[in-house]
């Protein structure tokens, strides 16, 4: 899994005026939780970019004070005006320790509803879950090949190996549907499919 290093610093006074101090210096204070303590520090605005402005899953390996602790990203928070960050929240990965974390979806094959004329709809994008770290990875894989013309994937469809998924079962993930044309094509021909589609309306 990629892993992001950033070299951090101990954060000695806390308070909205410190905070704004470290911001002026092009730097964001940050919190790492779930270990034995809870870590205060700060670290420079461009070593958290590559952590914080990807939609992929990344570890992260924040040095402080000599000390490396391996976690995941868990809040953000942005200035309302400027859109720059100001405040990250880490949360420790512990090795006997369940965490939750959001997965991106990784979807793979062309399905049959696509390859008949049909669109693909994705309505999620990731999958909130519970796991212990040496079994988070950085995608949770769902193949359409079998996704049918009017056919839903929904969260309970989804198979993963050590990891719980939060997210209710009956959600759909990903579908096909009838394309304007596909519609017109078949309500000319008189076939089933434009009938079951009209019958839905």
């Amino acid at each position: 899994m990629k892993t992001i290093t950033i070299e951090g610093h101990l954060r000695t006074e806390h308070g909205k005026k410190a905070a704004r101090q470290i911001r002026s210096q092009d730097n964001v204070p940050g919190v790492i939780y779930g270990g034995a303590q809870e870590i205060n520090f700060y670290a420079s605005a461009k070593a958290f970019k590559p952590l914080v402005y990807t939609g992929e899953f990344q570890l992260a390996e924040v040095t402080v004070d000599g000390k490396t602790y391996k976690c995941i990203l868990k809040d953000l928070q942005f200035d309302k005006v400027e859109d720059s960050l100001i405040h990250v929240d880490l949360l420790e990965l512990v090795g006997d320790k369940k965490v939750v974390a959001t997965i991106p979806l990784k979807f793979t094959g062309v399905s049959v509803g696509v390859k008949g004329g049909g669109k693909l709809i994705i309505k999620i994008k990731s999958l909130k879950v519970k796991a212990l770290p040496k079994d988070l990875a950085e995608n949770i894989t769902v193949d359409i090949t079998n996704l049918d013309l009017n056919g839903n994937i929904r969260v309970e469809d989804v198979k993963v190996s050590g990891m719980e998924i939060l997210n209710s079962p009956r959600i759909p993930i990903a579908s096909v549907v009838l394309t304007r044309q596909l519609k017109q094509e078949e309500a000319t021909a008189g076939t089933p499919a434009a009938a079951k589609e009209e019958k839905k309306k």
